[in-house]
């Protein structure tokens, strides 16, 4: 008897996280399916404001290169496509783990180069981009390995 009550707490308890992790599931796929279309606007179609329609009130960014907040964000992607107007970047993953979303990306500021690989990382609130990290490294011309960056 004693075992048909711990069996029952223990499918209890699955189930509970079952349910719970299944809305944890839905919560990453849709912030997902945010930072997704947040990095299409900003960096394929060069659309700073729909991309800062999608952050939350503040926006944290802890990548060297762009300056803080909103404003910083704006002048980064308004100077980018000045500069590279026909860049385009590829997402080659995505990673998603509640709040958190990951990208893999592989930029290409001028065509027929060799571009970046980018790892961007994204923290959202209430599906609002509100935090980021990146960082790149130059694609070489050859490897030290059959592997490739992506």
């Amino acid at each position: 008897m004693r075992g048909i009550k711990i069996s029952l707490l223990c499918l209890s308890l699955l189930g509970g996280f079952t349910s719970a992790h299944a809305a944890e599931s839905e919560v990453a796929k849709s912030n997902a399916a945010t930072v997704v279309a947040f990095y299409n606007k900003a960096l394929n179609d060069k659309n700073a404001e729909a991309a800062i329609a999608m952050m939350g009130p503040t926006y944290t960014q802890h990548d060297a290169h762009i300056a803080d907040g909103k404003v910083g964000f704006r002048q980064f992607i308004t100077g980018f496509a000045k500069k590279y107007p026909q860049s385009h970047s590829d997402i080659v993953r995505v990673v998603a783990n509640d709040d958190y979303v990951v990208l893999h990306v592989h930029m290409i500021r001028t065509p027929g180069t060799a571009g970046d690989a980018v790892i961007d990382i994204f923290r959202l609130e209430n599906g609002k981009l509100v935090e980021h990290w990146g960082v790149l490294q130059p694609v070489p011309a050859t490897l030290p390995h059959k592997n490739t960056m992506f």
